[in-house]
Order: structure tokens, then sequence, then C-alpha cells
């Protein structure tokens, strides 16, 4: 595996959303919520757009390392990535930056991680016990 600092933000954020669709994927199956494919992909879809992963970012941010925060900034501040005309531009870079974090501890392997700030965006955790990526 490449450097991770060789990778840009967007390709963070492209492997990040990835993951993340993966696991709301997973989530959603798991926990019954939709039983045909249409409805399970709606109701995918509506967790994993730009303007739900914004508020998802909202949901962790008080819980990011330093290193993590940078990880966040990078991708919220990257060229290059046009929103859907349905996205509001602050969402979407939000959005970004949150993709580019979780792609980051995915490519960097920190999988506890990921899968504890994943928990958090979602509500399946509430994150106050004692995060190991509490900045100070």
């Amino acid at each position: 595996m490449r450097d991770i600092r060789e990778f840009s933000p967007i390709v963070l954020a492209y492997i990040g959303d990835a993951v993340y669709e993966l696991y709301m994927r997973t989530k959603m199956v798991d926990e019954g919520i939709a039983f045909n494919i249409k409805d399970l992909h709606s109701d995918v879809a509506s967790r994993v757009n730009a303007g739900a992963q914004a508020r998802a970012l909202a949901r962790i941010e008080p819980i990011l390392s330093e290193e993590e925060w940078e990880v966040v900034r990078r991708g919220r501040n990257a060229k290059g990535r046009r929103g859907p005309a349905s996205a509001r531009v602050t969402d979407y870079r939000r959005s970004t930056g949150f993709e580019a974090l979780l792609g980051h501890l995915y490519l960097t392997q920190r999988y506890d991680r990921l899968l504890e700030l994943m928990r958090v965006a979602t509500g399946e955790d509430s994150g106050d016990g004692g995060c190991q990526g509490e900045r100070s």
C-alpha cells in the first residue's frame, strides 16, 4: 500500500463513500428496515446523501482527534469535486470531509476507530464512552 499522504483528499473521500455506503447497507439489511431491494435502496440512499453525511460529521465532531480533524479539513476544502444539484454546497463540502476521514481510517487499517465513528455518526453509540480520539 502506498503512503497514505500520497492520496488526494478526493481519493480518500471516494474510498470513504464506498465504506460508509456498505456499512449503511449492511446495517439496514441487519435491522430488517426494508424487505425489497427498491425500498432498501431508497432508505440507504436517504442516509448516505450529502445532507445526511454532513449531519453525521456533526455527531462525531466532538470526539475527533487533531489528526482526524486535519483529514476532515483537507477533504472539506478539496477542489475538483462538484456536488449534485440537489445538495447544498456546505453540506457537500462537509460530507466530502466526512468521507475523506472514513477513507483515511480504512486505508490506514484503523478499523476499530472507523467502526466507532460510524456507530456514533449513525446514532448507534453516544460517543461518550472515553473515545480514543478526543481532542484535549
